[in-house]
């Protein structure tokens, strides 16, 4: 009975949870980057590489453009030529970036930007006419004649802060140019999903570091959406018991929570969406410069300051930009932004720097959240259960176990060398990798030391496990190296509800990704 109770508990605090924030790891976060759909950072990820034969390496991908839709043609999903797209690295602890990979796209139509044209009418009364179409007939690894759009790019490294350091160039160990492919069209275009995969493999580049003994990896390009969301339930007022209704996810025996959901892809409402994809692959020593081996990373999109429209526009002159650089969006780890800070100030966090993050400390060392939930359904949940729990909320103040999920890091596992309490990814390129096979999607909590909060891989169910810990999952012991730990954050006794199995019933793990570089699957075909 005492376990039902809690359950029942469990149920409705997860329930409001999930209907106040939807949980959409950073698609469409704050409100102004909705109206920035292209420099919209959709998901970051950091992590050592579990590829066989690169595990000196790490690799960081930063997916921008949400909720792409296969068959939006004609124009489908280029990225922003005004943009810069930025990934920074800190390696000393100090919340400044130290290595920033910057990323400027151009975009051209074919024959010098005018064009492909076909002769249209008689042959007394012939015009060269523009065709509307992104290609003209199919499209192949060895055969690109047909496309009548590219997107190409500058990849250049800052060493220091990004708007004062030494800027480098690098180049592809080919000599070419960095190019990204086409999206998706369909397979009347492409062929199948295995003969877009062979053209897409082949703007994988290799990419010269100065003063790294090998080179870097680089590819731009659609991929399947890699993040997994029970979306449309949880707005329809949370149309499902959030509890995992089998005795373990996908036992299939409805040995859970009676009633509970129960993991299944169908959960999973962006299951037929794609996201564009920034993925570089970096020897470690390269990154690890300063400090102790553990990095800080996240992603940023910038515009310049001012931007005035063309009242004539024409390709390639739509408007002219100037003006300082402007950061318009920012992600490190996932669901901060929708999660724990509040909406006044989600704008403020896009725009915001690592090293200012105590202007948010409020926020996660006593979240609003857990508190309005307390609130609201306190008096009902003790009601139905004929119980006089004084609390649903943790009762922790402050959160420290949230400052070290979100803003220190945990010692001896992901935290760097000097402390500076501020947002980002951490990740430990000294532990070593678990391949694909061997991984944990519920990374440290699920006794796997190389996934999320240490960094973070395409297959950690990032929302089941915020679920837990902003519920107060870190006051219980949770395995390291297969022994029950007690962190010595909090106690159980300051979170009723902490140890119970939250999910959305919308499962990932790492089998859904590929197991080598860029790692995320080959997106979704916009025709069969």
């Amino acid at each position: 009975m005492k376990v039902l109770k809690i359950s029942l508990i469990a149920s409705m605090v997860c329930s409001t949870l999930l209907g106040a924030n939807a949980f959409a790891s950073s698609h469409r976060e704050a409100p102004n980057i909705t109206r920035f759909p292209t420099l919209d950072s959709t998901d970051f990820y950091a992590f050592n590489s579990y590829e066989a034969g690169r595990e000196d390496y790490v690799t960081l991908i930063a997916n921008y453009i949400p909720l792409q839709d296969a068959y939006g043609g004609p124009n489908y999903y280029a990225m922003d030529p005004a943009a810069v797209y930025s990934i920074h690295i800190d390696n000393d602890g100090d919340a400044i970036e130290d290595l920033t990979f910057q990323f400027n796209f151009t975009n051209e139509l074919a024959n010098n930007n005018q064009g492909i044209a076909l002769m249209v009418g008689p042959a007394d009364n012939q015009r060269s006419v523009s065709v509307p179409l992104k290609n003209i007939g199919g499209i192949t690894a060895a055969d690109q004649s047909a496309a009548n759009f590219s997107e190409s790019y500058q990849l250049t490294l800052v060493k220091g802060p990004q708007n004062s350091g030494s800027a480098t160039a690098l180049t592809n160990t080919s000599g070419a140019m960095f190019h990204k492919p086409l999206d998706y069209i369909g397979n009347k275009s492409f062929g199948d999903s295995s003969a877009y995969a062979s053209y897409a493999g082949q703007f994988i580049y290799e990419f010269n570091l100065d003063g790294c003994a090998s080179p870097g990896k680089v590819f731009v390009g659609q991929r399947k959406d890699p993040f997994v969301v029970n979306l449309g339930k949880t707005f329809d007022l949370v149309n499902y018991v959030p509890v995992e209704g089998d005795s373990a996810p996908g036992a299939g025996d409805q040995g859970g929570f009676p009633g509970g959901i129960t993991q299944s892809v169908d959960n999973d409402d962006l299951m037929d969406k794609n996201v564009t994809a920034i993925s570089i692959e970096v020897p470690k020593s390269c990154l690890t410069t300063q400090g102790n081996g553990t990095i800080g990373a996240w992603t940023t999109a910038s515009l310049p300051q001012a931007r005035i429209l063309n009242p004539n526009a024409k390709v390639g002159k739509t408007e002219v930009n100037g003006g300082a650089l402007t950061q318009v969006s920012r992600l490190g780890n996932p669901l901060v932004n929708e999660l724990v800070i509040g909406l006044k100030d989600k704008d403020t966090f896009s725009t915001s720097h690592p090293k200012d993050d105590t202007q948010f400390a409020d926020y996660v060392t006593h979240p609003s959240l857990t508190e309005l939930l307390n609130i609201l359904f306190k008096d009902a949940v003790n009601q139905t259960l004929g119980t006089n729990i004084e609390t649903l909320a943790p009762t922790n103040f402050p959160r420290t176990d949230l400052v070290t999920a979100f803003l220190t890091g945990f010692a001896g596992v992901n935290q760097l060398e000097t402390v500076t309490p501020s947002e980002m990814l951490r990740l430990n390129t000294g532990i070593p990798a678990k391949s694909r096979d061997m991984q944990s999607a519920f990374g440290v909590a699920g006794d796997d030391l190389a996934g999320f909060p240490n960094g973070r891989r395409p297959g950690d169910d990032v929302v089941d496990i915020a679920l837990r810990v902003v519920m107060g999952r870190l006051c219980y012991p949770i395995p390291v190296n297969g022994t029950d730990t007690d962190l010595g954050l909090c106690t159980s006794d300051d979170a009723s509800v902490g140890n119970v199995p939250f999910t959305d019933g919308a499962p990932v793990d790492a089998t859904m990704m590929m197991d080598h570089f860029p790692y995320l699957a080959t997106p979704l075909s916009g025709s069969k």
